[in-house]
């Protein structure tokens, strides 16, 4: 049966930062996303999780350092920065005990884009060196070009190459349903084509990017069925923008073992 894991950057975000942990565990969720977490000391999230006994997953490394939207690992001329996030983001994971970063690429111009694929690689070495020393998995995440306009990570293939060149065997695809159905569709078979790559899962539903149950262009359920039959063992993250008051919304979960507490 499929796992699931809360995304706090989405989740339960009418509470504060930690409160939304409390809220995670409230819901039924063991595992948890918390990609943009630099708001609150790592000791304190750390706190939150073990309190809570949730599983931690995935960081983000900042999302905005040095204004850079959409993160800096790709952007030519910028690898000392790059190298400062990624530090941020390598204590914050070894301090709270995630298991995994997703090292956001950035918004590069198409003429940009050669040289942007090298600056990656380069940059992509060097952290990858870094995190394997703490057992840490680093993941790529292609966006859709409506959501992140210009960012140089566009899809699961070039995700696929990317891994490739880098040649580190901590180096993985973040895979969301969301995205993948947007940028190119057939979603269940580039999961099956990459499998072997993916390190974690997300979903939401298209084009809505709510709830990922019925009224929009993803059958869930079969999905679902699907990433057992592949033989996934990892996490799938809820990735979603809440219709409602996000406990409201949870049915989808139900059948799946995510059942609130008391």
């Amino acid at each position: 049966m499929p796992r699931f894991s809360a995304h706090v950057g989405y989740l339960f975000t009418d509470r504060s930062l930690l409160e939304r942990f409390d809220a995670v565990a409230a819901a039924g969720f063991t595992a948890i996303d918390m990609p943009a977490c630099y708001e609150a000391p790592a000791a304190v999230i750390a706190e939150a999780v073990k309190r809570n006994g949730l599983t931690p997953l995935g960081i983000n490394t900042p999302r905005h350092f040095d204004k850079a939207p959409h993160g800096l690992a790709a952007l030519p001329g910028r690898e000392k920065e790059w190298d400062t996030s990624f530090a941020m983001a390598l204590d914050y994971a070894t301090a709270i005990g995630n298991s995994a970063i997703h090292c956001m690429a950035g918004i590069v111009d198409d003429g940009e884009r050669a040289a942007a694929e090298k600056t990656f690689i380069a940059n992509l070495k060097r952290a990858a060196d870094l995190a394997l020393e703490k057992n840490i998995r680093l993941n790529l995440e292609p966006l859709n070009p409506y959501d992140a306009p210009g960012y140089f990570l566009r899809s699961v293939e070039q995700a696929a190459e990317i891994i490739a060149k880098v040649g580190k065997p901590n180096l993985q695809i973040q895979y969301d349903f969301y995205h993948v159905q947007i940028v190119s569709g057939d979603v269940v078979r580039r999961l099956e084509k990459h499998l072997a790559l993916v390190g974690h899962l997300q979903c939401a539903q298209v084009p809505v990017r709510h709830e990922p149950n019925g009224g929009g262009e993803i059958n869930y359920p079969f999905v679902f069925e699907q990433v057992d039959r592949l033989g996934y063992k990892g996490w799938i993250g809820a990735e979603y923008h809440p219709r409602g008051k996000t406990e409201d919304g949870l049915g989808w979960a139900r059948p799946y073992g995510v059942v609130p507490k008391g």
